[in-house]
């Protein structure tokens, strides 16, 4: 390559630095991408499934702008009334689920997810017993559920489950598909406080925190409805990012509950299924020959070998006392021996038998 006729080092530097792909790619003329159609097409081959992906959620999501700034205004009202009852302890225990920057409002409907499943997993959410969870409240009723109905979004009687999700400013919930053994599909949306995003197909890792690249992000605003269905709503995940949590946010999730959706027993965090009954573990009688005496239970037991080594200590506590002196001494320890001797020879041999209470 011939360097001559440069004025700046620089320019020459360039001109002899090989160019990577992309870079050549950006510094080609029209007239040579025309002529290159097939290679661009090879080059953007591997975003074609992505491309067909993101066409497929958009198929399964409606977006409606419903509730003006002032109706947003007076829901939101209602939304911090929620917030600080739930601060006084006004609701039921199951009502109410704190997570770090966000929390969750069960009403109608309640069900275990995440961390409260005994096994994790998909399919193995539960719905509380009814009862569980405090109602849905009247305002929610008038003011967002008649006004979706009235617009055609929803069927009427659709709605027996609302969960207000609160988040702050970098809060999140993590990519899920919403229980379809639970739910009836669509799932409805509705936003407040200010403007966030829906984004699909993401990744969640942890410690610290990290998202991959969606394969959608749809923005959603204050005061807007998102319905999902089809394959937006079951067969890709769902999620909302730290980053897209500027400010406070809220959205109330409206959804039916499947009449055969697995609920949970009277006791709380476990299995629908009711569990067996719990055996009584039975205490295998003792093979004895003897009779068992009723009230030896009630006595101390004490062994043979107790016995005597307490005889033998009284009688040489009574040499002590009759006399002093080695000789004295000599003599217990003798009787003692014959004791012992005679003992042990006059009558069989015995085996103490040691037993536990």
């Amino acid at each position: 390559m011939s360097t001559k006729g440069f004025a700046d080092l620089r320019d020459k530097l360039k001109a002899m630095t090989p160019l990577h792909e992309g870079e050549k790619r950006r510094r080609r003329s029209p007239s040579d991408e025309e002529d290159d159609e097939d290679e661009e097409l090879t080059v953007r081959g591997p975003l074609a499934p992505r491309e067909s992906e993101a066409l497929k959620v958009k198929s399964g999501i409606v977006q409606a702008r419903v509730f003006t700034s002032e109706e947003c205004a007076c829901i939101e009202a209602k939304i911090d009334e929620v917030v600080a009852r739930a601060e006084r302890g006004l609701y039921r225990e199951h009502t109410v689920d704190r997570a770090p920057l966000r929390n969750k409002y069960f009403f109608g409907e309640g069900y275990t997810y995440g961390s409260q499943l005994e096994r994790r997993g998909p399919g193995q959410e539960r719905l509380y017993c009814k009862g569980e969870v405090d109602d849905i409240p009247s305002w929610v009723n008038e003011l967002v559920i008649g006004r979706l109905v009235a617009r055609g979004l929803i069927p009427e009687g659709f709605v027996d489950s609302a969960v207000i999700n609160d988040y702050q400013p970098g809060g999140c919930i993590v990519s899920h598909v919403d229980p379809i053994h639970i739910f009836e599909r669509p799932i409805v949306s509705v936003s407040f406080f200010s403007d966030s995003a829906l984004c699909f197909g993401c990744k969640f890792r942890f410690r610290p925190i990290r998202v991959s690249e969606p394969v959608l992000c749809v923005p959603v605003r204050r005061g807007s409805v998102t319905v999902l269905s089809g394959y937006a709503a079951d067969d890709i995940t769902h999620c909302i990012r730290p980053q897209d949590i500027k400010e406070r946010r809220a959205v109330i999730i409206l959804r039916k509950t499947r009449a055969n959706a697995p609920r949970l027993d009277t006791h709380p965090l476990s299995p629908s299924i009711t569990p067996p009954p719990q055996r009584r573990h039975k205490v295998k009688a003792k093979r004895s020959h003897r009779k068992a005496d009723p009230d030896a239970a009630h006595r101390p037991r004490i062994l043979e070998m107790d016995k005597e080594q307490h005889r033998l200590s009284l009688f040489s506590r009574q040499n002590h006392h009759d006399g002093s002196g080695s000789e004295n001494t000599w003599r217990g320890v003798e009787a003692t021996s014959l004791y012992k001797h005679h003992t042990h020879s006059d009558t069989p041999s015995r085996q103490v038998k040691m037993r536990r209470h």
